[in-house]
């Protein structure tokens, strides 16, 4: 986990020092978050929050490259016992490396990428529960965005679990690509310094 972490900082640092022009900026907004696959059925969809900030850095003549650190509250909602909902609260600091593109005199993108995510906490309605998920969290992101000005812009982003949240029961291949994995919509506000 610590290489991963220090991997990620020397790519970041050493494109900082190389770029040709880096723009850093805030943002945060909406997470429709649920949970796929695995025994897990009838989830339903929790909101929540991102929060965090992010580096632009200019590659080649409209592709850049997006590292971005943000707090991010997901989850989901299972249908527990006697018909009550049980609130599934996952917390991550979400590290996602983004090549993105624009189009269209530069206001609008389209992006993709991997993401580290680090459990910070887990609760099943208020009880503890990180002992049973996994610390660590990989996913593939997919978005698009558009710019409003040179410093506000919006943006879609979409993100494909890639790794189970618990080891429970994992004997496979096959149980590996049939476990429960995060799936997250988030809506983004984004400012530009």
């Amino acid at each position: 986990m610590k290489r991963i972490i220090l991997a990620a900082i020397a790519v970041m640092t050493f494109g900082f020092a190389n770029a040709q022009q880096t723009r850093f900026g805030v943002k945060g907004g909406l997470n429709i978050s649920t949970v796929v696959g695995g025994d897990v059925n009838d989830t339903k969809s929790l909101i929540g929050f991102h929060v965090g900030g992010f580096a632009e850095i200019h590659v080649v003549e409209k592709f850049f490259i997006q590292p971005e650190l943000s707090y991010s509250a997901q989850g989901t909602k299972v249908d527990g016992p006697l018909g009550s909902d049980v609130d599934l609260k996952l917390n991550y600091l979400n590290i996602p490396v983004l090549a993105k593109y624009y189009f269209v005199e530069n206001k609008f993108s389209v992006e993709a990428g991997p993401q580290l995510g680090i459990l910070l906490s887990a609760k099943g309605n208020g009880t503890d529960v990180k002992d049973l998920t996994r610390s660590t969290d990989f996913g593939f992101n997919l978005g698009a965005g558009y710019n409003f000005t040179e410093n506000l812009s919006v943006g879609i982003r979409y993100t494909i679990g890639l790794s189970p949240l618990s080891d429970k029961d994992i004997d496979n291949t096959e149980d590996y690509y049939d476990s429960a994995k995060n799936s997250n919509l988030a809506l983004s506000l984004a400012y530009k310094f």
